[in-house]
């Protein structure tokens, strides 16, 4: 819930209480001290100071009018960070040295698919459709991960492999390193359930003719399993396979959700077996 009392008359920006996003996505409108509109142009949240009054038709209309301003101000700000952060990537990336090895590789038991390393920091590039680099994640040896400030990530994935009729969306870079492992088949690294369908929907574009799947992570211990709903949705709009970790017979624990989850889990129990 916003403070209104904390906003004089006029419009004003501020972090959004529920997606809490760094960029100021609320766009708030004060017309009096009886009412004022917020609206976050991310998640769609709305708060008005007063909910039970219907807006008037010159209230709604300088509303419209003042959220469109609001907006544009905000796809601006957002496009330049997103100048910046890229620019920031390009240099970074040229700079860094191919990846070998890291603690994350070894931990995760996969290979290094174009990746490079700046000093202790593994570096994943987070590229559109048509190959241009918009930002990157970086690991660190102890498994933190982050991504640039203000870098483009809807629609922008790290591919491993080469597209050849079969092609797999997931999230994270360990689970497409091990899913490829697995079935050599291209995988487009999504980095997180909410960009699964925009990545997928850029991938569909430009490889029409491929089968496209949607590997799930299995979130089962977060409420509403964010991770197979996205998934399923992602796959349900754009008539994709679905695939599901299977931790049947297995010691799974509680952030044991995907598939290279799955693959330490068997590899763990075969050498208990052997």
């Amino acid at each position: 819930m916003l403070t209104w009392n904390d906003y004089p008359t006029g419009d004003h920006r501020a972090q959004c209480p529920v997606c809490q996003r760094r960029d100021k996505s609320l766009g708030i409108s004060v017309f009096s001290h009886e009412h004022a509109v917020a609206h976050c142009f991310r998640c769609g949240y709305i708060e008005t100071r007063q909910p039970q009054r219907e807006l008037t038709p010159a209230e709604r209309e300088a509303y419209k009018r003042r959220m469109d301003a609001l907006r544009q101000q905000h796809d601006a700000e957002t496009a330049q960070r997103h100048a910046e952060a890229a620019s920031e990537a390009v240099a970074r990336w040229n700079a860094a040295t191919p990846a070998t090895e890291h603690p994350y590789l070894s931990r995760k038991a996969v290979k290094a698919h174009g990746l490079k390393v700046e000093g202790s920091i593994l570096l994943i590039p987070l590229r559109d459709s048509t190959g241009k680099l918009h930002s990157l994640q970086t690991i660190f040896a102890d498994g933190t991960k982050r991504f640039l400030f203000g870098g483009r990530v809807k629609g922008c994935y790290h591919g491993i492999g080469k597209p050849q009729g079969r092609l797999i969306v997931c999230e994270g870079y360990a689970t497409g390193a091990t899913i490829h492992a697995d079935t050599r088949d291209a995988v487009a690294v999504a980095f997180n359930a909410s960009n699964l369908l925009p990545v997928a929907q850029a991938l569909r574009a430009k490889y029409p003719g491929a089968e496209l799947v949607i590997a799930a992570d299995d979130d089962w211990m977060t409420e509403g399993n964010p991770g197979m709903t996205a998934a399923k949705k992602a796959a349900q709009e754009l008539g994709a396979l679905l695939a599901i970790p299977d931790f049947t017979g297995l010691d799974r624990g509680p952030k044991d959700t995907d598939f290279n989850d799955v693959a330490r889990l068997a590899l763990t129990a075969q050498e208990v077996h052997a």
